[in-house]
């Protein structure tokens, strides 16, 4: 392109909006991020890292400290029944061998994300209040006054946007009923524990998650139960450790020990919504939750919302000014299809988990042949892809 990059405006401090930042930069693509929280941060709680975000992040440098303060996961993790007979391992490699699964507790991911940026890109204690565009510029207002002005505006603000609605109309997320507990536990509690492995224990309409994070230090845990309360999703609802106890008596003895180890737990309701017909309006789009929010069974919110950042900044980098909205477009039809049916197979995923058959074996077969899956959804790599697409901008 002959003529000057786009400026970027993020609105959302998250995994998605940093590490948009992160790429963007990287592509020499100016851009500001606003946050509306004091400071970056989250609660006590895991992520799961796989080859196809990975991969992103090695490009924009971060792929030592990944390894630094994540958590490797490797053959020795498995599914179970929620007495503990094996089901079948866990596919924790894409089709070439390449084991890039890691446990990472967020609240690292934030800071490692966070410290490559430049200090003046990052801007917290903003909340956005409204929204404008024109052919010349895109402006957000936060609730401190200021107002910032971008060819571009990226919404990574979350399943519960505030920029989402000048996009699409308004909608309620769909809960799933389910809630789960979630938190960490220091490995010296459980010594015995694995320090190396993706367990999962599948049981009726529930099912129970453990993973390292922070170098092994911390097993990450969520337990999965039905609710029929409809609570707003949170990352910090405080739950107790009592009620998450009881949900799991009788299943393998060495969830029980696990559990009489927890102290605090944080309650998080699961809700996604289903997949939005466009993301794209002008020069404003969206972006990971904001515009794909996805329920964890297949571990890929936090994965394809670096995607996302990738493809963006990919093809950003090939516009200019001028071309910015069209530009949007192509990010929007390059992602929504893929990120479609991840958000499909989550849901499917979780009926999995949830032992929702009549005939446990079909179950059991269903989870050892989901490896095949997972092959392909860990081999996708956004750039070629998004490299293709930004040739029809004319760059």
């Amino acid at each position: 392109m002959g003529g000057e990059r786009p400026s970027v405006v993020i609105v959302g401090g998250g995994i998605g909006g940093l590490f948009a930042a992160n790429a963007l930069i990287a592509h020499g693509v100016r851009v500001s991020v606003f946050e509306q929280a004091p400071a970056l941060g989250e609660v006590g709680a895991g992520v799961f890292l796989t080859p196809n975000s990975v991969r992103q992040l090695e490009r924009v440098g971060l792929g030592p400290a990944v390894a630094k303060w994540g958590a490797k996961v490797g053959t020795g993790s498995r599914y179970f029944r929620h007495d503990g007979t094996l089901i079948a391992p866990v596919q924790v490699t894409d089709s070439s061998g390449w084991n890039a699964t890691f446990g990472m507790h967020r609240a690292d991911l934030i800071a490692i994300l966070a410290d490559a940026l430049p200090a003046e890109v990052v801007h917290t204690g903003h909340r956005c209040t409204a929204f404008e565009q024109d052919g010349d510029a895109a402006r957000v207002s936060f609730s401190n006054g200021r107002i910032a002005a971008a060819d571009v505006v990226i919404a990574a603000d979350g399943i519960h946007s505030e920029l989402r609605p000048y996009v699409f109309p308004p909608s309620r997320p769909a809960f799933s009923g389910s809630v789960a507990y979630r938190g960490v536990l220091a490995h010296e509690c459980i010594p015995n524990w694995p320090t190396d492995a993706w367990l999962m224990w599948l049981g009726k309409a529930k099912h129970f998650l453990t993973f390292p994070v922070r170098a092994r230090k911390l097993i990450n845990y969520v337990g999965f139960v039905p609710a029929d309360e409809q609570m707003k999703e949170s990352w910090s609802a405080p739950g107790d450790p009592e009620v998450l106890r009881r949900e799991f008596v009788g299943w393998d003895p060495r969830i029980e020990q696990l559990l009489r180890h927890v102290q605090m737990t944080f309650r998080w309701a699961l809700y996604d919504r289903e997949p939005l017909p466009g993301w794209t309006k002008g020069r404003l789009t969206l972006l990971g939750d904001a515009a794909h929010p996805m329920l964890p069974h297949l571990g890929q919110g936090a994965n394809q919302s670096i995607e996302d950042g990738m493809a963006l900044a990919t093809i950003l980098e090939r516009t200019d000014r001028t071309t910015a909205s069209a530009a949007l477009l192509v990010y929007e039809r390059l992602r929504r299809e893929r990120v479609a049916s991840v958000q499909r197979g989550a849901r499917e995923n979780g009926l999995r988990y949830d032992s929702a058959y009549a005939d446990l074996g079909i179950r059991d077969a269903e989870i050892a042949a989901h490896a095949a899956f997972r092959k392909r959804l860990y081999d996708h790599d956004v750039v070629p892809e998004a490299q293709a697409v930004a040739t029809t901008l004319g760059g």
